[in-house]
């Protein structure tokens, strides 16, 4: 149910169904939801599978299809899938009887260590509570490790490189330089240069404070571009960058040649903010985008207020109030007034709409800019069915915070935010920066690091 295609993800390894999974399975297929999807998904491939097989087949098991990867000299055998045929033994203490589902699993494995003694019976769930179970019935247990976009989440790519303090002298004798269109370029060589990515920041933690930008790589050479500075006069919307990593997001979102940006990082950084700024100056001065499109998935921070009245929009403003935050955040500057700053206010936000996730299938969005908030508690399948709406001339904003994730079976490594920044790393359309610094308030800063 979370994985649709988990039964092609082991290899050589056979996987045995106790007939409770299939039960579950069905008592689950119906309804719109992301798993009651799943499910019928899954129930096709197991059709497909056992598609002509008689009853002996299916006794000695049915061979997965799918790539087999080599072992040693030769390749691995395929692995099979097979079916509970016998009624479960008493085989469970009597403090656990065998009538619910995770209790009859659990009887399914140790039957199946009677009968394999020499094989290893693993049960793989995302139930913790199952596998705690398991493991002290001694059954060994793992979680699915498949849907991990990474080992960890401290190895998630964050957009940008500290150079070392003698960066210009060991790269200065291989080193060209060109002015084109009022920016400047660098072609650079060195050690640490394969390891870039196109749209990667590199800066320099000194006194220069140096910043520029990853073009093109090819090899041990790259393009680097100085990076535009939004500090001081040079605002966007009035906003201005306070610090290196939201200079760099800046020059992201401003990015013309950029069409898909993540931006990472704790409450309070900044990032609705300066999203939100570069698409009115792109959408309003600029006249590059014909509106803004914001949404985000609808998980409640306590208990669920229950029905909401109105339309698609008026249901979704409550889950809005950071938009609106920030809308009055960029109308205080303007001048006539309370009046003028109100008739500001409704000017923009005709110009934004909010629209609910549910409604997203099929549509295809054409000159927008699209920013899809908390993006952490979406899915990769989720996260694709998104950014697929985009057409010409969209650009895609996620935005979040891995360690606030408030979705059910969803971690900082499977997260649909975490899978789209490892996937979408070095495309040279697209960019990712992780926002350090709180700039919301002292008291702010101070409870994200002591709370």
């Amino acid at each position: 149910m979370h994985d649709p295609s988990a039964l092609f993800r082991f290899d050589e390894h056979d996987i045995h169904l106790p007939m409770v999974v299939l039960e579950e399975l069905d008592a689950n297929k119906k309804g719109m939801s992301e798993a009651a999807r799943n499910v019928r998904q899954v129930s096709r491939f197991i059709d497909q599978m056992i598609h002509g097989a008689d009853k002996q087949h299916i006794d000695h098991g049915i061979e997965i299809p799918g790539e087999h990867r080599l072992n040693g000299p030769g390749n691995r055998r395929p692995g099979r899938l097979f079916f509970q045929t016998r009624p479960n033994q008493a085989l469970l203490p009597d403090t656990l009887p065998g009538s619910r589902a995770d209790n009859s699993i659990l009887e399914n494995c140790l039957m199946l260590q009677e009968a394999h003694p020499d094989a290893r019976v693993t049960l793989v769930s995302k139930d913790i509570n199952l596998r705690i179970k398991a493991t002290i019935l001694g059954v060994h247990a793992e979680d699915y490790f498949n849907d991990r976009t990474l080992e960890d989440a401290d190895l998630l790519y964050g957009g940008a490189e500290a150079l070392a303090p003698d960066f210009w002298e060991a790269h200065s004798t291989a080193m060209d330089s060109w002015k084109e269109d009022g920016r400047t370029f660098y072609r650079v060589r060195g050690e640490r240069v394969p390891h870039w990515q196109v749209n990667e920041f590199i800066y320099l933690d000194d006194e220069s404070q140096f910043e520029a930008i990853v073009r093109e790589t090819d090899g041990d050479s790259a393009v680097i571009e100085l990076a535009q500075s939004y500090r001081g006069r040079n605002t966007i919307w009035g906003v201005t960058a306070r610090n290196r990593e939201q200079n760099f997001a800046l020059n992201l979102l401003m990015s013309e040649n950029v069409d898909f940006v993540t931006v990472l990082g704790p409450a309070g950084t900044g990032k609705t903010l300066l999203t939100l700024a570069a698409a009115l100056a792109q959408t309003m001065d600029q006249g590059r985008f014909r509106e803004i499109i914001m949404t985000r998935v609808t998980v409640p921070l306590g208990e669920d207020i229950g029905f909401l009245p109105g339309t698609e929009e008026e249901k979704m403003e409550p889950w809005m109030g950071a938009l609106m935050d920030n809308l009055e955040v960029l109308t205080q500057s303007q001048e006539g007034g309370e009046w003028g700053r109100a008739a500001t206010q409704d000017l923009l936000r005709s110009r934004i709409k909010i629209r609910s996730l549910n409604f997203m299938r099929g549509r295809t969005f054409l000159n927008r800019f699209i920013i899809i908030d908390e993006a952490q508690n979406l899915t990769p399948k989720q996260m694709k069915a998104l950014i697929t709406r985009a057409g010409p001339g969209t650009k895609v904003l996620c935005l979040g915070n891995v360690s606030q994730i408030d979705t059910p079976y969803l971690t900082e490594t499977t997260s649909g935010l975490t899978y789209v920044v490892n996937r979408f790393r070095g495309w040279p359309h697209a960019g990712h920066v992780t926002l350090m610094r709180g700039e919301r308030s002292r008291l702010a800063d101070f409870a994200s690091e002591s709370l």
